[in-house]
């Protein structure tokens, strides 16, 4: 079943999160990922923004993201995310499927 990763986060350091997202697209399509948006000016239309910048990510299915996220080359270059950003991640599955 299709998952997708949504980020919500805030960047505190642009030099490490810009040498980060450098990197990440090769990363990402190594394991069967795509990057469906990321916007440094998300809309809320309800409710109040809890973040600067919003990322979707979609994998063909749950063990794809783990791969993707454990993967020793994600693995090198989170250490950047981690350190320049703070927000949250969350996986939540597609409909459509049997079993969602």
């Amino acid at each position: 079943m299709t998952v997708y990763a949504i980020g919500q986060i805030f960047i505190h350091d642009r030099a490490r999160y810009d040498r980060y997202a450098a990197a990440f697209l090769a990363t990402l399509s190594l394991y069967g990922g795509s990057l469906l948006a990321a916007d440094e000016a998300p809309v809320a239309i309800e409710g109040a923004l809890a973040c600067q910048k919003v990322i979707v990510l979609k994998f063909p299915d749950e063990a794809a993201f783990r791969a993707w996220e454990r993967s020793p080359e994600y693995c090198e270059i989170a250490v950047d995310r981690r350190a320049a950003t703070s927000g949250s991640v969350m996986l939540v599955r597609g409909v459509g499927s049997a079993s969602g």
